[in-house]
């Protein structure tokens, strides 16, 4: 890709992250990204193949990370303490979440839309049970290596940790209010630790 056609997706990716925050992906059109970015709903489609394509994106290159983070759990571990990566993890997930919820929160008012996306979502391996399951793995891994209780529910765990974050975030939201940093920290760190609590982890 050249340096110009670099800078053509990039606006495009800028002004569909702000499009998107402003009206929701539901009613977000290209006609409304194309206004917004200078070009024309065609550069759009030069770039991007459809709506979700760029929605995938936005989330991937203009929303802090966190799927990737994810995945990484499943590498070895190490000697890393499991405390630590899990207030990573969770404050990651936070930082998403509330970044995020406004550009996908109205796809659930839509319910073919819905289905749409996420049938786009299922050949690109993506969505929102994939963190969820790349932590219950790696909670399984630190199980066996004897720093999780044996009788821990490592896939519940997960839920609990992810949904914690992700309710932190819906009613931040609903409430139309920015977390601060410390805040995140704070809240990612309470939560962890209770968590650690009641599945038996020392590490």
């Amino acid at each position: 890709m050249s340096r110009s056609q670099s800078d053509t997706r990039a606006r495009l990716l800028d002004a569909a992250a702000h499009v998107m925050r402003t009206m929701g992906f539901a009613r977000t059109t290209t006609k409304e990204i194309a206004r917004a970015s200078g070009y024309s709903e065609a550069m759009i489609y030069k770039h991007f193949p459809d709506k979700t394509a760029l929605f995938l994106a936005v989330l991937r290159e203009r929303l802090p990370s966190f799927g990737p983070l994810a995945r990484e759990l499943t590498d070895d571990p190490g000697e890393r303490p499991v405390r630590d990566r899990l207030f990573t993890l969770a404050r990651a997930a936070i930082a998403f979440y509330v970044e995020s919820f406004p550009v996908s929160a109205s796809i659930f008012a839509e319910p073919q839309l819905l289905a749409a996306h996420r049938g786009a979502l299922a050949p690109l391996n993506a969505g929102p049970r994939h963190p969820v399951m790349a932590l219950a793995e790696y909670l399984r891994a630190e199980q066996r290596r004897g720093r999780i209780s044996a009788e821990a529910d490592c896939a519940a765990a997960a839920a609990l940790l992810l949904g914690a974050c992700f309710q932190y975030a819906f009613l931040t939201c609903f409430e139309q209010r920015q977390p601060d940093a410390g805040q995140i920290d704070d809240y990612a760190s309470s939560v962890t630790s209770t968590l650690l609590t009641g599945i038996g982890a020392g590490a």
